[in-house]
């Protein structure tokens, strides 16, 4: 049911269109696929890219100090003291896991009796 009939149908007012369309698609698919695969369309990309992303830097820095300056009016928090916060949260956790490893150590050491209620 789905095969492909290539062949020309005299009673269907758009199959020229169609095969043209498909044909032309065909043509610049295969055209595009052999362009995109040479090392020059890769090193032309990469200098566009570069040079856009140079340009953009003084914008993201005016935005990011505008955005930041926008959160402290409204007295929430920036990405740096989330980041801050987030940085204290891992270091008191990695502080409990070694408590709890050291209390597990001394426990199994035989101070089980001297800790009441485990």
């Amino acid at each position: 049911m789905s095969e492909k009939n290539d062949t020309f149908d005299p009673f269907d007012p758009t199959g020229m269109f169609k095969h043209m369309r498909d044909t032309n698609m065909d043509a610049w698919s295969k055209m595009m696929i052999q362009c995109v695969n040479t090392d020059a369309y890769a090193k032309a990309n990469a200098a566009m890219l570069d040079a856009w992303l140079t340009a953009s830097s003084p914008f993201q820095k005016a935005m990011q100090k505008a955005m930041t300056q926008a959160l402290a009016k409204l007295q929430m928090p920036s990405r740096e003291d989330i980041i801050r916060l987030a940085e204290r949260l891992t270091n008191i956790e990695m502080r409990l896991d070694d408590l709890d490893a050291k209390l597990d150590a001394v426990q199994r050491a035989g101070g089980k009796a001297a800790c009441p209620g485990t």
